[in-house]
């Protein structure tokens, strides 16, 4: 499977995540401790916001290896991050298939996978909005679950659209005699919020956590440098802790969904939706 790691708050230099903590992004990709894979080498992407726009920078290199990357973090600031490092499922090692996904003002990048995958492709392609479908470049069922997400009306009720996203995948499967359809942590943002997602048919979702508030956190370990530039506002969703701070992460609630943005971050329970 995959790691990932989402960041909304104050604009933060990207070093300062994937680089800087202990059991950083980077150190993950070689050295996971939670997920089905220890290594994730098959590529990588960040994702980041100038404004309201998002820009990607992709690379089919493992992230520990990656020479720009290593350059390029230490010079970008964003308000939001998306960041993953991938381990193929079966698709090939190619840059159109590093996450995170674009289109429009939107970001998607997910950890997980549909189950037999070719066998449900088909059926699944021709849900996608036909003036949408041009937009696919890549051969992941976590691009194409982005794009049935934007069929759904993922720019104006982004729980809904995923919430009918997996809907359409479990109800496939059962067609076509597939179980334990949908492995899924997803995280999204228009620029302006962040969501993020922990589902599984088999109600046993792959690993996801989210900061402790940080004013909290700041008077916890007021030495810690990342927190002394954080906002009050500033929150962290990741696939793994970053380190073993006491009281910094909560684990996601099996089968919820959660949205951080200014103001009173929420969480909800997930359900698929026909």
């Amino acid at each position: 499977m995959c790691r990932w790691l989402a960041y909304y708050g104050s604009p933060i230099a990207l070093e300062e995540l994937i680089y800087k903590p202990t059991h950083s992004l980077i150190d993950q990709s070689l050295h996971s401790k939670l997920g089905v894979e220890t290594t994730n080498g098959d590529g990588f992407g960040v994702g980041w916001y100038v404004g309201r726009e998002p820009t990607v920078f992709h690379s089919v290199d493992p992230a520990w290896n990656n020479r720009n990357l290593r350059n390029l973090a230490t010079h970008i600031e964003s308000q939001i991050f998306l960041a993953h490092i991938r381990a193929s499922t079966g698709t090939p090692v190619q840059e159109s298939n590093c996450h995170p996904f674009r289109f429009g003002r939107w970001m998607w990048m997910h950890n997980g996978s549909i189950a037999q995958y070719g066998r449900l492709k088909r059926d699944l392609v021709l849900a996608v909005d036909p003036e949408l479908y041009p937009s696919i470049e890549g051969s992941t069922d976590s691009e194409l679950m982005f794009f049935l997400a934007l069929t759904f009306g993922l720019a104006d009720d982004p729980p809904a659209a995923v919430a009918r996203m997996a809907g359409l995948v479990e109800a496939t499967a059962a067609v076509h005699g597939v179980p334990d359809a949908l492995q899924m942590t997803v995280a999204t943002s228009d620029g302006e919020r962040l969501w993020a997602f922990r589902y599984s048919t088999a109600r046993h979702s792959r690993s996801l956590f989210f900061s402790t508030d940080a004013r909290a956190l700041r008077e916890l370990y007021p030495d810690h440098s990342w927190l002394r530039q954080a906002s009050d506002e500033a929150r962290l969703v990741v696939s793994e802790p970053f380190g073993k701070l006491a009281g910094a992460w909560n684990a996601v609630p099996e089968n919820s969904y959660g949205v951080v943005q200014e103001g009173v971050d929420r969480m909800g329970v997930f359900r698929p939706r026909t």
